[in-house]
């Protein structure tokens, strides 16, 4: 679906790198443009196998890797002559040491006036944290998202996986295709895209703004439950597993109460009426908790099924990997690799009725598509491209 866009990813670890990835799954090429020394720090971050970095075999799947030391003259210079063959740039790095080396927006616009640039820092290109350094936890805490999570004695609660990375991930590649769209439909300039760490995760937490502008509200930690509808939880079966259960809409909530032998409640205003049920949230929770622990998983997800209360079992990985939805689905397909052999990965998720998502090949070797890309894009040959190794420009 994006045949014939190419991008330049300069990025770092997640958020900026994660964007290029999500366009490379649709036919995007994408050239990973690494610092020679040690590459993208992704490299090594998190599991390992070996010296194989997992998170970077996934996240750079179909991506080409080229080194180009960008602080160094030569190698500036090179960059600018492979953005003029771009249609995307995708950087992190902050404002003030590209445009100290004299690559950001406005000097690569005068090589290619239709690019579009990516720019995803910690807390935007503007204001009087734009040069500060900033990554995903600070995010998550600046976000609201972080005092909001946990449970109502206890600390504010960090997410342990890339929360706001992933969420500002989206949202730039959704920009990356309105702003081509722009372009290439309406006959649009280039331009600069402005995404930051905290932003995109605030625009999620609509409720605690909402209920603070107009009702003076701040909202406090209360574990797993959400002052909008009850009941809604984790709940322990007998068997010692878990399962979570979504009241949010009036009658799903009553069919919960029919769900276990409590029709009395229905018809009691208290537990019946939505807004009235919130404010005995706990007593709520405390019918439901009671029955649930009773059940085995299995028992209770069959009654649950059978009424078709909004509940699911709480997974491990292993539960996920082996749900017959998902394994329909083919949410996580294995791909082979030269280093790894095989190893499993999550599928491209947006489905298209006329196209699919591909996964060509995980992330490469650092460097290892130096002679194709540079030979292809900016016709140097081997001779030059080993002179450039030797000096350390590549």
């Amino acid at each position: 679906m994006l045949d014939g866009v190419r991008v330049l990813d300069l990025a770092t670890l997640a958020a900026a790198p994660l964007a290029a990835t999500y366009l490379g799954e649709f036919g995007a090429e994408v050239i990973k443009i690494e610092q020679p020394t040690g590459g993208d720090p992704i490299r090594t971050w998190g599991a390992q196998r070996g010296d194989v970095g997992l998170m970077w075999k996934s996240v750079s799947r179909n991506k080409r890797s080229i080194t180009l030391d960008l602080r160094v003259p030569e190698g500036q210079a090179l960059l600018r002559e492979l953005v003029a063959t771009a249609d995307v740039v995708v950087t992190n790095t902050r404002p003030q040491t590209l445009r100290k080396w004299g690559l950001d927006y406005d000097s690569l616009r005068a090589v290619n006036e239709r690019m579009i640039m990516l720019h995803i820092t910690g807390f935007g290109l503007t204001g009087p944290k734009s040069e500060r350094p900033g990554f995903g936890t600070l995010g998550e805490a600046m976000s609201g998202f972080a005092h909001i999570t946990g449970e109502a004695q206890g600390p504010p609660t960090l997410p342990p996986f890339m929360l706001a990375d992933g969420v500002a991930s989206l949202n730039a590649a959704y920009a990356v295709l309105m702003a081509l769209y722009h372009r290439d439909v309406h006959g649009g300039p280039g331009q600069l895209i402005d995404i930051n760490l905290v932003d995109p995760l605030t625009r999620l937490l609509e409720q605690t703004l909402l209920s603070y502008d107009q009702l003076g509200i701040v909202a406090q930690r209360a574990g797993n439950r959400w002052d909008i509808s009850a009941p809604r939880n984790t709940y322990r079966t007998a068997d010692g597993k878990w399962l979570a259960m979504s009241g949010s809409s009036p009658a799903l909530a009553l069919r919960v109460f029919r769900a276990i032998g409590r029709a009395d409640l229905v018809d009691d205003v208290d537990f019946g009426d939505p807004q009235r049920r919130l404010a005995r949230a706990r007593e709520v929770d405390d019918v439901v908790a009671e029955w649930v622990s009773r059940q085995t998983l299995t028992e209770a997800m069959k009654v649950f099924d059978a009424e078709q209360v909004a509940a699911a079992p709480v997974y491990d990985i292993t539960d996920l990997v082996e749900d017959e939805q998902l394994r329909h689905r083919e949410v996580f397909v294995p791909v082979a690799d030269d280093e790894l052999g095989t190893m499993t990965v999550q599928a491209p998720v947006p489905r298209f009725s006329a196209a699919q998502g591909r996964i060509a090949h995980l992330g490469p070797r650092l460097g290892e598509h130096n002679a194709e890309v540079y030979g292809e894009l900016l016709g140097l040959d081997a001779a030059t491209i080993d002179d450039l190794h030797r000096r350390g420009v590549l």
